[in-house]
């Protein structure tokens, strides 16, 4: 089982023009963080500011989650309609692949 989150929804065509979707699910997953405290003072007081700047500045915060492609969906319109489930952009959802079958529950 994994979590997917909706990235993105595109309207398509298919190969023979069919109105279709392009649906792509991401995993996100934490960036691992490593605390490794320099020796010198120097050091400490660099990471230090480091620190303090990627608290102020959300652009300089590298901390979090990373989102790895995982699923790309194209669906025609009726194909998407058969499948049932509604995707939203930024909905969770669990990913159950057991069995030679896909299952999406809402999160």
């Amino acid at each position: 089982m994994m979590r997917v989150r909706v990235q993105r929804i595109e309207s398509i065509h298919d190969p023979e023009g069919n109105l279709g979707k392009r649906i792509e699910l991401v995993e996100e997953r934490p960036v691992p963080s490593f605390r490794i405290r320099p020796s010198s003072e120097e050091g400490r007081m660099v990471q230090d500011v480091v620190q303090a700047l990627q608290q102020q500045l959300p652009i300089a915060n590298i901390q979090g989650n990373v989102a790895f492609p995982k699923i790309i969906l194209f669906l025609t319109e009726q194909e998407y309609d058969e499948l049932g489930i509604v995707f939203d952009v930024n909905q969770l959802y669990e990913v159950d692949l057991t069995g030679n079958t896909i299952k999406f529950k809402k999160v």
